[in-house]
């Protein structure tokens, strides 16, 4: 899948055609980050992206034209954003278990995929939802369950 920050400066492909899962995450630090009312977040094996130097298609130059905003995340993990040194836009994130090792899958932000596919989304985070839920959706008060991530 084509990827592009808002100036252009960050591009890349995915190596798998398609993401692992798609969410719209409500939470209120993805409602900040993106300035909306929620986050998109396209999860991919960490291993198809360009931007980690464990990936299969490491790229330095992209790499380079990156930054990193480090926050705590859940149950003891830490969460990497990169984000575009000339504009500024989020890219992936990559959460870091608590030992500090990188997780095995990334996301990369919605907005910036070309043609990523919104059809049988699931919502999380819906507790702090500040627009409504679709109905019929599949849907979490808070994270996914394990088992359907990283």
């Amino acid at each position: 899948m084509d990827v592009s920050c808002q100036c252009g400066a960050v591009t890349f492909r995915t190596a798998t055609p398609t993401p692992l899962s798609v969410y719209c995450c409500h939470c209120s630090q993805c409602r900040r980050q993106s300035s909306s009312a929620f986050g998109i977040s396209a999860v991919f094996p960490a291993s198809a992206l360009p931007v980690f130097p464990d990936s299969d298609v490491y790229s330095p130059d992209l790499r380079a034209r990156l930054d990193v905003f480090t926050r705590p995340g859940n149950a003891g993990r830490t969460l990497d954003c990169y984000f575009c040194r000339t504009c500024g836009v989020r890219v992936v994130h990559r959460g870091r278990g608590p030992d500090g090792s990188p997780l095995p899958r990334a996301s990369v932000k919605g907005g910036l995929i070309d043609g990523l596919e919104l059809k049988g989304v699931s919502h999380i985070w819906t507790r702090e939802a500040v627009v409504p839920i679709p109905e019929g959706v599949v849907a979490w008060p808070e994270s996914p369950p394990a088992d359907s991530r990283d």
